[in-house]
Formats: C-alpha cells, sequence, structure tokens
C-alpha cells in the first residue's frame, strides 16, 4: 500500500525543458521571462498590471506599502488564515485588528468585517482561503466609501471565479502565491496584481531595492547607466528560471482545474450522507479551483477530527488539520477576547484538508474515501 500525499505538484518535461533553456540563455535571474509572466498571469487573470515577486508574502508587504498603509493605522485580517496574512500587516507597523469569518466556506464578509473596523481602519485583508472565492462586492461597497482599501489575498485562487470572472479581476490590489502547495507552481514565487500603474510602478521598483531603472534594463546595455535608489526598498524578485516554470504551469492551470473539481465531485457525492461530515462546495457567487478540499467532522461522526486524521495516517494517508487560528499564536494572542472569534475557532478545531491534486487516481480517492465512512 503507497502513501497518498495530500497535495503533489503537477510538473513535468515542459516545465524541464523551459528551465533548460533559460540556463542555456545565460540569463537566469530577472529578466525577459519574468516580463512575460507577469503579463500572460495578469492577462488570464483579467487584471491590469502584474507584479512577479519572491513569495505570496511579499506581494502582501508591497501592496500594503503601495497602498499607502504605515504606523498607526489598522489592517482588518481573518485569523482563519496562514499566518503570512497577519504577518505583512506588522512588517509595515500597522496593527492587525482580526475579524470572524462565514461558517460556511471560511472567507470574511461585509458582516464580519463591518464589526471590526475602526476610525484608524486603512486597509483590509480578504482571503480566498483554500480557493473559495470570497465575495468581493459587498465588501468593497462597505471599504470603498470609507477610503479603506480592499487587499485580495488570492494566495490560494489561480483558477477560481467570482461571478463569471477570473477570482482577483474585481480587484484593486491582490496577491498571489506559486508555492508548490498551490495549483500553479514556480517553486517559491509570488505575484501581485493591481488595477493601478502608479501602484504596479511602485511596486516593481520596491522589489528591486526601489532602483529607478531595473536590473534587466541596466544589463541589456553595454554602458549602464548610473542608477539611483529612490526611497529604501527590498530584495523581491522573482528569477527567470521560476518565471519559465510559471509560464508552462499557467498553460495547465484551466486542465488542473477541471481535473480538481471533478475529483472533488466524487468526494461530495460520496460524503454527502455521510452523517457528521460536512464537505466544501462551491459558493452561490463563484467557483472553486478546491486548492484544499476540507470537511468538518461534526459531533455525530464517530471520530473527532484528530481521530479520523490519525485513521487516515494509519491507512497511509496524509491529510492536514484545517487552516490556522492566527490569534492563537504567540505573536497575536494579546490582540483577542476569549471567545470573540467563535466561528474561526470551530473551523479551526474541526475541519480537515483531504489528499486532492490532478494526478490522484480515482483508485487512491476511494482508499480515503473507504477510510471516512468506515463505521
Amino acid at each position: 500500500m503507497s502513501r497518498i500525499n495530500v497535495m503533489q505538484p503537477w510538473l513535468g518535461e515542459e516545465e524541464i525543458a523551459a528551465v533548460s533553456e533559460v540556463i542555456r540563455s545565460g540569463w537566469v535571474a530577472q529578466g525577459p521571462r519574468v516580463r512575460a509572466f507577469e503579463e500572460a498571469f495578469a492577462s488570464h487573470q483579467q487584471a491590469e498590471h502584474g507584479v512577479a515577486v519572491s513569495s505570496c508574502t511579499t506581494a502582501l508587504h508591497l501592496a500594503l506599502v503601495v497602498a499607502g498603509v504605515g504606523p498607526g493605522d489598522d489592517v482588518v485580517v481573518p485569523s482563519f488564515s496562514f499566518i503570512a496574512t497577519t504577518n505583512a500587516v506588522r512588517y509595515v507597523g500597522a496593527t492587525p485588528v482580526f475579524a470572524d469569518v462565514d461558517g460556511v466556506n471560511g472567507n470574511l464578509t461585509a458582516a464580519t468585517v463591518e464589526p471590526a473596523l475602526t476610525p484608524r481602519t486603512r486597509a483590509v485583508i480578504a482571503v480566498d482561503q483554500g480557493g473559495m472565492p470570497l465575495d468581493l462586492e459587498p465588501l468593497r461597497a462597505l471599504c470603498d466609501p470609507l477610503g479603506v482599501v480592499v487587499v485580495e489575498d488570492a494566495a490560494c485562487a489561480a483558477g477560481s471565479t467570482h461571478r463569471g470572472r477570473p477570482v482577483g479581476a474585481g480587484a484593486e490590489i491582490a496577491a498571489w502565491s506559486f508555492h508548490p502547495r498551490k495549483i500553479l507552481t514556480t517553486g517559491e514565487g509570488g505575484m501581485l496584481t493591481t488595477s493601478h500603474a502608479e501602484w504596479a510602478g511602485r511596486a516593481r521598483r520596491l522589489r528591486e531595492h526601489a532602483m529607478d531603472i531595473s536590473a534587466a534594463d541596466r544589463h541589456g546595455q553595454v554602458l549602464a547607466p548610473a542608477e539611483s535608489y529612490v526611497e529604501v526598498g527590498f530584495n523581491y524578485r522573482m528569477t527567470d528560471m521560476q518565471a519559465a516554470v510559471g509560464l508552462v504551469q499557467l498553460q495547465r492551470l484551466d486542465e488542473a482545474v477541471r481535473r480538481r473539481r471533478e475529483l472533488a465531485a466524487r468526494y461530495g457525492e460520496a460524503l454527502a450522507t455521510v452523517e457528521g461530515l460536512r464537505t466544501v462546495a462551491d459558493p452561490p457567487h463563484g467557483t472553486s479551483n478546491f486548492q484544499s478540499y476540507w470537511v468538518e467532522v461534526g459531533d455525530a461522526y464517530p471520530l473527532d477530527r484528530d481521530g479520523l486524521l490519525a485513521r487516515l495516517a494509519a491507512a497511509d494517508i496524509s491529510a492536514r488539520r484545517g487552516i490556522m487560528a492566527a490569534h492563537r499564536q504567540p505573536p497575536y494572542r494579546d490582540l483577542v477576547e476569549p471567545g470573540a472569534l467563535p466561528v474561526t475557532e470551530h473551523l479551526t478545531d474541526t475541519t480537515l484538508i483531504l489528499p486532492l491534486f490532478h494526478q490522484l487516481a480515482e483508485s487512491d480517492q476511494d482508499r480515503v474515501i473507504d477510510v471516512l465512512t468506515r463505521p
């Protein structure tokens, strides 16, 4: 019996060939492939501008910087997210303010955000959790009149849709992840997309130490002009090797999502009648890429969440605990009163993520289903 992983990147000979071509070219740092990947990804997501960076975390950091968030500001975030969402707020010297999430899909809503707004709120970071598209319009209807920027943390959401368009298409600014846990991977790496040309231009400078001319443009000239560093910047660049992989992965994305949705439908059908298990499903306003397929373990199920994880592990099946609660971690424990985030804590304690990836054989998925449906 072979181990079933929770996730496995879909990589092949095309990616190997693309990286080999970059290496043979001699231009392996940020250069023409990065620019091509930015343009292709932004076009795919119907975003006006794309800025490739080293991770989604650095994209979130730059998003807050270019949106003007800084010390003295509050930023509303979900605790129900990977800790990077909250950390980015601290990077700019602002204060994270935690809001609870919807109990069905785990996302922020206008109703959960509104009580968390303060006179100092400058931004909201709203996450498409596990690839589940959030409902962006009500959030922007709440925040835009107040001058509060909604940053969409779309780390998991490439390939998801919102009201018939790609996720992120309606965002002022969004951040994306290409970590191997994501459907589209470049190994490490991220992207910032935005509708603001000036934000994109500043983000491009900031990722290269705030140089007033890009390294690619400098190195493309025999006599490079003297550069100037116009503000304090960062080293957040993506390499052409990563971008070459990303360009191939982008061509695979639609097929990867189609297959994941097939497998998600099989899970949903097989587990629909299991008392005590609730499976994640598309919301009324969009479709999920099912970057994570999670189930909620209720009281009627014979095991609790951790007991079910142990049963799966005994069958050589690697599942994962559900999304973390950032407010339970040491740097943020003092920001929330006990019991203030009941939905977040409930979902964190009762959900788990099942194996789901493009290459998952239906026979292996049946092994997972057999463990879940066992008396």
